[in-house]
């Protein structure tokens, strides 16, 4: 594939593992500090992740403040290989869409495609009108350029040259050149579709991760709340962390 994660996301990842391994190891569960030895990691880095492995379901905590492995894991492996992994993600989308009031997009790139995996919405908080199939708009839309922009160049240029830039809007680019520039000078790490897909409609998505596994998340909002953007980036990244961490253990 023609990405890589961030160190940041790495590690994040790798210490969540060793977390998770070392619960593993105690059937009838074991204190933070033990497992914080075992899995090599600060008592107080492992205190915060050993809090969202538990609020996750991936780990479940005891009343005398031991964890074990939760129930999640034991679903998701009764679950198909697609389904599973959605599973997995849904409660961050639905958390994601009610904290920004916006819906929540996972897409993921597959088989040199960029696919839509899953949409949470609802009635206060509507999804964009796909009046153009996702595959044929990755150049038009944040979820489709924020994977764009993580492709190598010749994973990138394979995929422009199968997909023709289609006018969807004033705002589209339409140039090869053009999108490329500002796919290589975008600020990371969010993107932005300002009104490219849809005329009244802006999108922010950034990069999700697991394994080989390339795809983004993002949201959709009005274009006359576009001063919104600062405010949910933070919580945009937050919940892309918890994504990455729910597709590395369903893989």
């Amino acid at each position: 594939m023609g990405h890589q994660p961030s160190p940041e996301l790495l590690t994040s990842v790798q210490r969540a593992f060793r977390l998770m391994e070392a619960a593993g190891a105690h059937t009838n569960g074991a204190p933070e500090g033990r497992l914080a030895r075992e899995a090599g990691l600060e008592p107080d880095t492992a205190h915060h992740i050993l809090r969202t492995l538990a609020r996750d379901g991936y780990l479940r905590k005891l009343d005398d403040g031991g964890y074990v492995v939760g129930d999640l894991l034991d679903q998701l492996r009764k679950e198909g290989p697609g389904e599973g992994r959605l599973a997995g993600v849904r409660p961050a989308l639905a958390q994601l869409r009610d904290d920004v009031s916006a819906a929540a997009y996972l897409t993921f790139y597959e088989d040199g495609e960029i696919r839509v995996a899953e949409i949470v919405d609802g009635p206060q908080t509507p999804r964009v009108d796909l009046w153009v199939g996702f595959e044929d708009a990755g150049h038009a839309t944040a979820l489709g350029k924020c994977v764009l922009r993580e492709l190598d160049e010749e994973a990138r240029g394979e995929y422009l040259s199968r997909h023709f830039l289609v006018d969807l809007t004033p705002r589209t680019i339409t140039h090869r050149e053009e999108l490329v520039r500002q796919l290589d000078t975008l600020p990371t790490p969010s993107v932005m579709d300002r009104e490219e897909y849809a005329l009244g409609t802006v999108c922010i998505a950034v990069p999700v991760y697991s394994g080989d596994t390339l795809g983004s998340l993002g949201i959709s909002f009005r274009a006359d709340r576009m001063y919104r953007t600062s405010q949910v980036l933070d919580m945009l990244l937050s919940s892309a962390g918890r994504v990455s961490r729910a597709l590395s253990f369903t893989r």
